[in-house]
């Protein structure tokens, strides 16, 4: 409590202060009362001890331990504020405050007792040490340093770890001995993080390898026209170069898409390319593969020619897939309202194929292995936009008639009766004019052959008006005014522009002389001169 030798220099003259050769300050302004009345009454202050409290001040200033002396002066001057001075000069009985900072400071202390240890546990800080009484800090064991300052390869620096570390940095600052820490598998840790790091260095330059491949080398390619394998690969329609070096490799065609795509663009005639169905090889060059895409032989495409009628699609149907006959007729007639039909082409009465009209004539990439219902569905989505297309709902009202329905019956009997696609318009007219009641002519029949050789499912000429007459049925139009209730074929896209954009001449009558061209006429008489020349040109042959 008062000072050794290591604390502080202590003054060699002058009498040794009760207080540890600390300075004592006196306040130059009273705060008990009249300070210098204090002074003279009493006597505790001369000036003769002012000389030797000037050399202990200078003394505190000059000694290794200056900065606790300090603080320890600056504590004694507060006390002197706070407790006052007795009679006799000397410090009073009065107790020191407690330090509210102070979490040990609970119960007051006087002044000379000892203070109590409040850091009897080993998890709290020691109290500070004097300068001169510093112990040097002991050496870490070998190994527990090193495990400690790599904790990461210790064990990922759990919270046990932390804690452990903690308490025996506590202990060797208080001069304890160090405990020793808990053996970590150090080996095992290193050896996972050499392998995570390796394996992402690995990953990172195979796809860095892969993306310099595609980007700058050589597109991997098969060498010669193939290895005598052949697949049949389906190339959808409006798929790019890309797309289909895909569809290619992933059949085994070509060895990448790249090399593909290449070669497509390298050939002249690449952008002709069409979609559909394709007779390859296996393991072909992407340029031979290109070569025999651009050639008609590799094309195995279903051609539906205009005018076809839904039988004679259906057969071509079972025979491209390979399936046994009437197979794809059966189940249009099942799954017909399945197929995508749209809604102003369903519930109609008396039709003998609710599909007639909707297998419309275009290219179709049909293979072996396909179902029929997904060939079936492909071409009325196909007829459907279309039909869209030429807007039938929007203009039938403004053609006389009651529906697009009807607009696609009309259609299909201009594209049967029609030679050439300039007699389209015209005989469009025919069929208008022969729909009004009140024509002169007719009456409002049609007498079409074509609708009677569809019920019979044939295709004659030589059909005698007594016979049409005699055949009940709603598609026969030589028994039944008005249209048939359906479509009676698949017309194709100028039958049905034609029948959109009808001539306004006056036809009533046609008939084809050398069977490639029709001609027409306005009346009966103008119509029995050019039968009979028909059949004197007939009779002479």
């Amino acid at each position: 409590m008062y000072g050794d030798g290591g604390w502080g220099r202590q003054a060699q003259e002058g009498p040794r202060s009760p207080y540890g050769g600390q300075p004592q300050h006196h306040p130059q302004t009273p705060q008990h009362g009249d300070w210098s009345q204090e002074q003279q009454q009493h006597g505790a202050w001369s000036q003769e001890h002012q000389p030797g409290y000037g050399d202990r001040q200078h003394q505190y200033h000059e000694g290794p331990g200056a900065e606790y002396d300090q603080r320890f002066a600056h504590q004694t001057q507060q006390q002197v504020h706070q407790g006052g001075w007795d009679a006799t000069g000397t410090h009073g009985h009065v107790p020191y405050a407690a330090d509210p900072g102070d979490p040990y400071g609970q119960q007051p202390v006087a002044y000379g007792t000892q203070q109590p240890d409040f850091y009897p546990t080993e998890d709290a800080y020691p109290p500070p040490v004097p300068p001169g009484r510093r112990q040097p800090e002991p050496e870490p064991e070998p190994g527990a340093a090193g495990e400690e300052e790599h904790a990461f390869f210790a064990g990922g620096g759990d919270e046990d770890g932390e804690e452990e570390h903690e308490l025996q940095s506590r202990r060797e600052r208080r001069g304890k001995k160090p405990v020793k820490s808990r053996k970590r598998r150090t080996g095992c840790a290193c050896m996972v993080v050499v392998l995570v790091f390796g394996g992402g260095l690995g990953g990172v330059g195979y796809f860095g390898y892969k993306f310099y491949q595609n980007r700058f080398g050589t597109a991997p390619d098969y060498a010669g026209d193939g290895n005598g394998e052949q697949v049949t690969v389906e190339i959808p329609k409006g798929a790019g170069g890309w797309e289909i070096g895909q569809k290619l490799k992933e059949a085994g065609v070509v060895e990448s898409a790249a090399a593909f795509v290449s070669a497509l663009q390298a050939n002249p005639d690449g952008k002709s390319l069409q979609d559909g169905v394709y007779t390859l090889q296996k393991e072909m060059s992407a340029a031979s593969a290109v070569e025999l895409m651009l050639s008609p032989k590799s094309r195995s495409n279903l051609i539906i020619a205009e005018g076809l009628r839904n039988t004679a699609v259906y057969a071509l149907i079972d025979k491209r897939l390979r399936v046994p006959a009437g197979t794809t007729a059966r189940v249009a007639k099942k799954e017909y309202k399945h197929l995508g039909l749209p809604a102003w082409a369903t519930d109609h009465p008396n039709l003998k194929d609710p599909l007639e009209g909707f297998l419309y004539p275009s290219s179709y990439a049909v293979a072996k292995g396909q179902k029929p219902e997904a060939v079936l569905r492909k071409m009325v989505a196909q007829a459907s936009a279309e039909y869209r297309k030429l807007g039938l709902e929007k203009k039938a009202e403004a053609l006389g008639l009651d529906s697009p329905w009807q607009v696609l019956t009309v259609a299909s009997l201009v594209q049967a009766e029609g030679t050439s696609h300039d007699d389209f318009r015209k005989m469009a007219e025919v069929v208008y004019n022969r729909l009004k009641t009140d024509n002169p002519q007719t009456y409002g029949r049609l007498e079409f052959d074509s609708t009677y050789n569809y019920v019979k499912n044939q295709s004659k000429i030589d059909l005698s008006v007594a016979e049409l007459r005699r055949y009940n049925s709603p598609y026969n139009t030589y028994f039944a005014k008005g249209l048939p209730p359906g479509p009676i074929d698949n017309p194709g896209e100028e039958a049905l522009k034609g029948s959109l954009n009808p001539t306004h001449d006056g036809w009533y009558y046609f008939i084809s002389m050398d069977g490639k061209t029709s001609k027409f006429t306005k009346t009966l008489a103008e119509h029995e001169e050019l039968v009979n020349q028909w059949n004197e040109a007939r009779n002479k042959n």
